[in-house]
């Protein structure tokens, strides 16, 4: 017998999974990740323990399969994105903790170089926005800030990258400097349609084309992890960022495969085949993983606030006990009763940038009670998804004719029939939970041979459950145009222009 392992190292977990050559999990193990707020805005994380909890992780799931190292024909990498790692070459040695993809230090930076008026430049060559949600800034912050940092690398005496490079670098011993085409390209500095680092962009960040790694396809040779971590060594197949890697899972290799991922926040991903989608209003055009000699696109959007607006009513408001108990008691009652619950916490993402939108719960009446508030918070994350796929459906290559989903909130039905309803599609909801490490798996084992093709692969995928929709057409256009109404009420609320103008966010396209 021969298997795959996945290295799934998340934003506050690192996990590894056994998968067989048929995809099916026989062992996982996951260890926390201390998160560490050093200023109002500023996530960090450590990166010695980003790689003891991996490695601790992966020698566990071994352990619990009964297998060694010697049975493994391929490891692969999912890792969160836009997290950024520097270290010395000489000795793997972090020169300052993980600036972290949620860390907001460098919104001023971002800001001084719209005001220059360089965000089409961005965002026609990468493909996104300037945000500090990417990593080009915070490297640079690193560079200005850590004393010698910028000299040392212009002498090539640092390494930068992604988490996915970072474990690359430790697994091979420090002789492999790589990442892959769906990382890289979430740095702000990597040219999508060249697929190469820019000259331009670097220019400027100011970031020196020594502290940066070697792209690669998410399939290809990132090395070897030694035999001292494992026993034996194990050759590296796969790297991709965590949301293409889920794509990849889903088997979305194809041209309009949409997949949408439920967890505190959803990220939707649509497959829009060899050539980007550059300027779709709200939505940004990003490498899907890349498994051939040919370049693949996506189109992502991503909701700030999904099932995190469940805990918010346990938490926060105490109207449920736990967040299972959330669809028995949104479906106590046949609608919302006419109440809408934006949750723009944080702002909204995509279709919208507003940073300075807050939530709001409308259309309360006397008769409105907590099931109505449930099942409007239910509401609040489909109509949030439903307003990704329309707007990607605009600028899809292919016809969506379903949307495929993984997260822990598949679980509700409620909620996926809800989805249904208001996209007019099936909801396909995967048969395999952990969709990411499945992708990373998948993405080894077509290196070692597993299987031939991303047909191949796509051919042994199959949905679990199958949520059909049942609203008309005239219904789910009434339902969604309230919800914009609702939308609209919250916009720029910060700012002190929200009502009935719509506030005046920043148009990413």
């Amino acid at each position: 017998m021969a298997y795959l392992l996945a290295l799934d190292q998340g934003t506050t977990s690192s996990r590894a999974l056994v998968f067989d050559t048929d995809g099916a999990v026989l062992a996982a193990a996951a260890l926390e990740l201390t998160q560490h707020y050093p200023h109002p805005g500023w996530v960090e994380h450590d990166p010695d323990e980003i790689w003891r909890t991996q490695l601790d992780t992966a020698r566990q799931a071994l352990a619990k399969a009964g297998i060694g190292a010697r049975d493994v024909l391929a490891l692969g990498i999912a890792n969160q994105r836009e997290t950024v790692v520097l270290w010395e070459r000489a000795t793997g040695r972090p020169l300052h903790p993980a600036i972290v993809w949620q860390d907001r230090r460098t919104a001023e930076a971002c800001s001084a170089l719209r005001a220059q008026g360089l965000e089409p430049l961005f965002r026609e060559r990468t493909g996104l926005l300037l945000d500090p949600y990417f990593s080009g800034t915070k490297l640079a912050w690193l560079l200005d800030h850590v004393p010698g940092a910028r000299a040392r690398a212009e002498r090539g005496e640092l390494a930068f990258g992604t988490v996915d490079s970072w474990l690359v670098w430790r697994l091979s011993g420090g002789e492999r400097h790589v990442t892959d085409v769906t990382n890289a390209a979430r740095t702000l500095l990597f040219n999508i349609h060249t697929h190469a680092w820019d000259d331009a962009l670097l220019a400027h960040l100011r970031v020196p084309r020594a502290v940066l790694p070697t792209v690669l396809p998410s399939v290809a040779d990132f090395g070897t992890a030694q035999a001292q971590w494992f026993g034996a060594p194990v050759r590296i197949g796969g790297v991709a960022g965590d949301q293409q890697a889920a794509l990849f899972g889903q088997a979305g290799t194809a041209p309009g495969c949409a997949k949408n991922t439920y967890g505190t926040g959803c990220f939707m991903l649509l497959h829009t085949g060899e050539r980007p989608v550059i300027g779709a209003s709200g939505l940004l055009g990003t490498p899907a993983a890349q498994a051939g000699p040919a370049p693949a696109y996506a189109l992502e959007g991503s909701v700030f606030v999904g099932g995190a607006v469940v805990q918010w009513l346990r938490d926060e408001l105490g109207l449920i006990r736990s967040a299972a108990d959330i669809e028995a008691l949104a479906a106590s009652v046949p609608d919302s009763g006419g109440v809408y619950l934006v949750p723009a916490f944080a702002g909204l993402g995509s279709p919208y940038w507003d940073p300075d939108a807050r939530g709001a719960l409308l259309g309360l009446t006397r008769g409105a009670n907590r099931a109505h508030i449930a099942r409007a918070a239910l509401e609040a994350i489909a109509f949030q998804s439903a307003e990704l796929l329309h707007a990607m459906q605009a600028h899809a290559s292919a016809p969506i004719d379903a949307l495929r989903v993984d997260g822990g909130a598949t679980a509700n039905a409620l909620l996926m029939q809800i989805q249904a309803d208001l996209l007019g599609l099936p909801i396909l909801v995967s048969r395999v939970t952990e969709t990411t490490a499945l992708g990373a798996a998948s993405l080894a084992g077509m290196h070692a041979g597993v299987w031939r093709s991303q047909d191949d692969i796509a051919s042994h995928w199959k949905p679990g459950r199958v949520f059909e929709p049942t609203l008309s057409a005239d219904e789910v256009a009434a339902r969604m145009g309230r919800w914009r109404e609702a939308v609209a009420r919250t916009r720029g609320w910060e700012r002190g222009d929200s009502g009935s103008r719509g506030g005046a966010a920043r148009d990413p396209a």
